[in-house]
This record gives structure tokens, sequence and C-alpha cells, in this order.
């Protein structure tokens, strides 16, 4: 039996947590969860919003399931997510992309994967203020952190079957520090002959995939710009409630919802919960229950492309409930 931390988070956290946990039943995988708290729930018990005993636990059982937490805009405590991804050395944000069959969306048949860097940029957060009249943050890119996410993204396309990299970046007038992440992406394809590389600049890249999403496959990207386009994305096969994603580093990894908390809807049982589900099926493949996770992702897309149960946000008038239901009916 597996044993994977269970962060629940708040919001609509626990909400989808429970429901991704509940597939993950269905589909035949028994995993001992070992509950760790995070965001606002942690900050009511223990004072802070990342406790390093949730931290020890990630790090113990090598793999998390998470749900979103919360993050206050322009004040209170820091981003739970960055603070956790450094932590834990995750440097890599994996977020696959793919149109659902049923899903009203601007393209059909999108596939592709967003790599961004998850441990520098301007995340790293070294700001200051300059006395009361500005402030300055600092964009920190290093050669090894570009090459260690490019050689992740040229890796993660060779095991995967996929036929392209494109360095997304802005060179042009960033000439050091994106210049770097380039020059360093760059070295890297040439180690893997078997895989086209291209670059583009991150304004023309936007451009492209509101016109022509196909013509990408794999994209790499430093963590700013990968925060955004990944958001993109998502918007691109129906929303942020339709894409997982994944925090991998060299000794584990946390998969988490790209999408928020959504405290405005929490406890009416309306949340959608695919985001978190797909999510499990990914843990799944990380845990080598290959099987299993294609069950689910099979059961998620048979419900969504029949209508059996949606919930509000796809358009139909299902509980959170229902939807998971239907789901674990589809998978057994």
């Amino acid at each position: 039996m597996h044993t994977v931390t269970l962060i629940p988070g708040d919001g609509i956290g626990p909400e989808v947590t429970a429901a991704a946990v509940e597939v993950i039943a269905a589909a035949g995988i028994k995993i001992n969860w070992e509950i760790a708290d995070m965001g606002i729930t942690a900050l009511e018990k223990y004072g802070t919003p990342l406790p390093d005993e949730a931290i020890a636990s990630v790090k113990k059982n090598k793999f998390a399931l998470k749900g979103p937490v919360t993050t206050p805009v322009g004040k209170g405590f820091r981003s739970v997510n960055v603070g956790l991804r450094q932590a834990l050395n995750l440097y890599a944000n994996l977020r696959p992309v793919k149109s659902f069959p049923g899903i009203p969306s601007p393209f059909s048949s999108v596939d592709l994967v967003v790599v961004r860097e998850n441990t520098e940029d301007l995340y790293a957060g070294v700001e200051h203020n300059i006395g009361n009249v500005a402030a300055e943050a600092v964009k920190i890119i290093t050669k090894e952190a570009s090459n260690r996410i490019a050689r992740f993204a040229f890796q993660y396309a060779l095991e995967h079957r996929r036929k392209k990299v494109t360095a997304v970046h802005k060179a042009n007038i960033l000439k050091l520090s994106d210049g770097l992440f380039l020059n360093t992406c760059q070295a890297a394809a040439r180690d893997y002959p078997d895989i086209e590389f291209s670059d583009r600049i991150i304004d023309a890249l936007c451009m492209d995939l509101v016109l022509a999403p196909h013509k990408y496959d794999v994209l790499v990207l430093p963590n700013l710009y990968g925060d955004i386009v990944s958001d993109l994305c998502a918007g691109l096969v129906g929303g942020l409630g339709l894409v997982p994603g994944a925090n991998i580093g060299t000794e584990g990894a946390v998969f988490e919802a790209v999408h928020g908390s959504a405290p405005d809807i929490a406890g009416k049982g309306i949340a959608n919960p695919t985001a978190l589900m797909l999510c499990a099926a990914m843990l799944l493949d990380q845990l080598g229950e290959t099987t299993a996770a294609e069950k689910i992702r099979r059961g998620i897309e048979q419900v969504i492309e029949e209508k059996i149960a949606l919930t509000r946000d796809l358009g139909g008038s299902s509980s959170t409930r229902e939807f998971t239901e239907a789901i674990c009916r589809a998978i057994v």
C-alpha cells in the first residue's frame, strides 16, 4: 500500500480533495493518506500557514495530493504554494493542457504541456521598498536552474513521445537574465537531437496561443512567464477547473489543481473537482499505477462528453457529490 500526504487546503479544497480520494478508491488503489494542514486552517492551528510538520510529512512520503489554499492579495502571509516549492526544491511545475470533448472552448484537440521553472525568477521574492516612492523586485535567473528545467522538459518530451520543445523568453530586452535562460536551453537541446527545438518571445507566443495553439507541443518557461501562460492555456480548453498540475523535484512531487480556493462557494457543494481528480491520475502515474490512472481519465471524459452529471461551471446543475458519484460509476 502506498502512503501519500494529503493536504486538504482551505476554501473548496477539502471538498475537491475528498472527491479525488474517492475516485482513486473507485479505481481500485488503496492509499494510506497522511493528513497535513496548510493555508488558513494551518494558520489558525499552528500560527503559520506552512508548518514544519506538513513539510516533514511530504519529505517523508515523497508524494502529496494538495487542495488549493488561499493567498492574500497585497497583504498577509506569503504564498504557501511558493514557500512549499522552495522548501522542498520542487523545481519543475508541470501542467498538461488537453481539450475535453463536450466542453465549449475556443479550440478543439489542444494537447500541449507547460513546463515552468519553479524556484527563482521574480518569484524568489527578493524585493524591497525604495523609500516611500518606489519598490524594487530582483529577477533571478541562474544557469543551474535553467539547465535543470530545460533538461526536465526535453526528458519529458522524450518519455511521452512529444516531438517539440519551445523555450519562451524575452531575451530581446532582458539580454542577461532571459538571455541566460535561452542560451542554456539551446545548449541542452544539443543533447536531445530527436526532439525539435525552437524558441519564442513571450508576447509573440501569447498571440500564437490564442490564434493557433496547435503549433506548440512542450513549452519551457521561466517562473513568471510560466505562471501566466499556464493559465492562458487553461482558457483554451475551458478553464482552470479542467487542468491538473504537478510540482516535481528530485526527491518527490506535490500534485495540485491550478485553480484557487474559491472561498465564495466553499461548503456549498457545487465545486468542480475535475482538476484535482486529474491530479490524482498524475499521482497514480508517478506511483506506477498507470492502469488506474487511465481509468480515472476515461471516467472523467465519459461523464463530461456524455453530460451524465455536470457541475454548474460545466453547464450542468449537478453537485460535487453527484458529479463524483457519476465518475466513480464510470470508472467501475
